[in-house]
């Protein structure tokens, strides 16, 4: 895919400039404004900060990567997560900007809102302003929070109301196309009282070679007795810087499972925030992480029990080979009126060379003195043992190799509930799998 690129950077004329293209709401433009005031003030975080201090980001240079100025087309490929599956709608955006959107009509006819954000603010900026005004993501947690908060041209928003249940999955697809390009989106999910759906979101590379920079915030409101479920399939070629802000709130009695696949990237800086604000509300997050070369993806994820009779349950499961590194990062916080919250997390790190690197670190921070938290992390190699027996049962050593690979992911792949992303993830992860042989 070519394309001509910009040469906007992000200083206060590129700024200005893209105001003057926008037709938002003046409250939007008040909020990117103040923003871009504390991005213009802000330094890049530094392995000084603790939060940073495993992930080197001195060779990013933002003004490296700009929006295309020619129009973009739709990808070729409706994306991994839709294979077999019947949408109930979708978007679609390339290179930052938005090339197709659809909603079923009979869910447009019972008050589903579902499409890219610009649209959603100029016809229903009134109805999202207050939860986005509540800021999930915090505009200004860092300095990539203030980039997007600032700097956002895309992104996608999903409105469910009161009671509705949405049968069908909604599928988001952000790819990125031309060389060095920039995809600065966001994504608003809100499902009211009593409301149900699916999402499915995924990213892409058009070309394994083009350098490219996802700078993302997402941001999921379930309301109370409402069930989401949400998955994240980051799937960019390893040319491709990503950082993103996510965060999640679910209301009493509320129901979230997200499900992450993260395997693309050159190196990710991902914070996964769940907050569980009502009483009895409970939250599942399952991550599958599969690294090779020579990426670096760091995920943050922090489980957060504001009230009482709450549970989380969070396991992430990562296979490392070559010469690649993941970190995780785990807390579980409760605060002193969480009582009786039950509270989990676990990390589980394949290594399959000498060379990779697993930093996993979990954590508790506990308030409230009528809790059940428990977490756990386990590293190791590919068992010996399992590769014999199964080759005295006729696999070569390689075979018996990528079924244990594909075995050590299955019980992220048995709490997911859609066939087809069990399916697609699967798949992905297969062909990332190089020869194992050496082992």
């Amino acid at each position: 895919m070519t394309a001509t690129l910009t040469s906007q950077g992000y200083d206060q004329a590129a700024f200005d400039a893209l105001l003057a293209s926008l037709d938002e709401p003046a409250w939007m433009t008040d909020r990117r404004r103040d923003a871009f005031e504390a991005f213009a003030n802000a330094p890049w975080p530094s392995s000084k900060d603790e939060e940073w201090m495993r992930t080197d980001i001195r060779l990013f240079k933002l003004d490296q990567f700009a929006k295309p100025d020619d129009a973009a087309a739709a990808p070729c490929d409706p994306g991994l997560l839709t294979h077999g599956v019947d949408l109930g709608g979708h978007v679609q955006s390339v290179d930052g900007n938005l090339v197709s959107e659809d909603l079923s009509a009979e869910l447009a006819a019972k008050g589903v809102l579902f499409g890219g954000m610009q649209r959603m603010l100029a016809e229903h900026g009134d109805k999202l302003r207050p939860s986005i005004e509540r800021d999930i993501v915090c505009p200004k947690y860092d300095r990539f929070a203030m980039l997007n908060a600032a700097f956002w041209t895309c992104g996608s928003v999903l409105y469910v109301p009161k009671g509705v249940s949405v049968e069908q999955p909604l599928h988001m697809l952000s790819v990125l196309g031309a060389e060095k390009s920039a995809d600065l989106s966001r994504t608003l999910v809100v499902l009211e009282e009593g409301a149900e759906a699916t999402l499915l979101a995924e990213t892409a590379s058009a070309s394994t070679d083009a350098a490219g920079l996802h700078c993302g915030a997402i941001e999921l409101i379930v309301g109370p007795n409402a069930k989401l479920r949400y998955v994240n399939l980051q799937n960019w070629n390893n040319k491709v810087w990503h950082f993103a802000h996510q965060k999640a709130v679910v209301g009493k009695q509320g129901q979230l499972q997200w499900t992450i696949g993260a395997l693309g990237a050159k190196l990710a800086k991902v914070n996964q925030h769940v907050a569980l604000e009502g009483s009895d509300a409970e939250a599942q997050v399952n991550g599958a992480m599969f690294t090779q070369g020579r990426q670096h993806l760091t995920y943050n994820t922090h489980q957060h029990h504001e009230a009482s009779y709450c549970r989380s349950d969070l396991l992430y499961k990562t296979a490392l080979q070559d010469k690649s590194r993941t970190v995780w990062r785990g807390m579980i916080k409760v605060d002193k009126p969480a009582q009786r919250t039950d509270a989990y997390q676990r990390n589980d790190n394949l290594m399959l060379s000498e060379h990779c690197r697993a930093d996993s670190i979990p954590g508790l921070e506990i308030e409230a003195d009528d809790v059940r938290c428990t977490h756990g992390s386990t590293s190791g190699r590919v068992d010996e043992s399992q590769i014999f027996y199964a080759m005295t049962r006729g696999y070569t050593r390689q075979e018996a190799v990528r079924m244990i690979v594909s075995g050590f992911f299955q019980q992220i792949f048995d709490r997911i509930t859609i066939q087809s992303v069990r399916d697609a993830l699967g798949e992905a992860i297969a062909a990332r799998v190089q020869d194992l042989s050496s082992l």
